[in-house]
């Protein structure tokens, strides 16, 4: 069953997973404040499910999400900039207590906030020509959605706080080496749903709550 929300968000129902995939007109899935209400609403929707199913979330093949809207960031002021960083906290922690596996699948770029989202998942699948970074720094900000705490527990606080503060770029070779994603895959999603419906089901991840 597909299910297409607003905010170019589409959701998938398989028999033994459901497919999140993330979708805007110019291509690049910028995490703006609608987009990211919906995604937080459609995660926990599928979270309220009798017998919740791993989810897949994706983008499109050139970009898992470049991450927040900067434009849109610059423009909020106090009590604004706080809700925004709440709300995205909300989709991250709806993700991060999801009570199946969740796996990213990724393709092309995924920056900023869009790496944020990558490592609330439980696994990380990517193509080869996949590219990492938080940019932040170079831009005089840092992420409040939880990737300066989830970042250091999954690559070691140096190597997180190289990343961090040095806006570095990380491809997808760089990224399986330091324990930033799992697996490498031509086909990252056709992957992912082969862990999800086989390698996760003896998991006790499959049911993590």
């Amino acid at each position: 069953m597909t299910l297409k929300g607003p905010d170019g968000i589409t959701v998938v129902r398989h028999d033994r997973f459901s497919i999140l995939r993330m979708e805007s007109s110019d291509g690049y899935n910028r995490l703006r404040l609608n987009k990211v209400r919906t995604l937080a609403d459609e995660v926990e929707a599928l979270a309220a499910v009798a017998s919740p199913k791993p989810l897949i979330i994706k983008g499109n093949e050139h970009f898992f999400s470049a991450g927040a809207d900067i434009n849109a960031i610059a423009a909020l002021h106090g009590a604004e900039a706080y809700a925004f960083a709440l709300t995205g906290q909300r989709l991250m922690n709806a993700i991060d207590f999801f009570p199946a596996p969740v796996i990213a699948s990724i393709n092309g770029y995924c920056m900023g906030g869009g790496l944020d989202l990558a490592l609330a998942c439980d696994f990380r699948i990517c193509s080869p020509k996949s590219i990492f970074g938080h940019r932040g720094a170079s831009l005089g900000i840092m992420t409040g959605w939880g990737g300066t705490q989830r970042m250091p527990r999954l690559i070691g606080k140096a190597r997180a706080l190289q990343m961090f503060l040095t806006a570095e770029k990380v491809n997808a070779e760089e990224a399986i080496n330091i324990g930033l994603v799992d697996e490498i895959s031509e086909k990252p999603t056709r992957r992912a749903q082969e862990w999800a419906q086989t390698k996760l089901l003896e998991s006790p991840l499959f049911r993590k709550r």
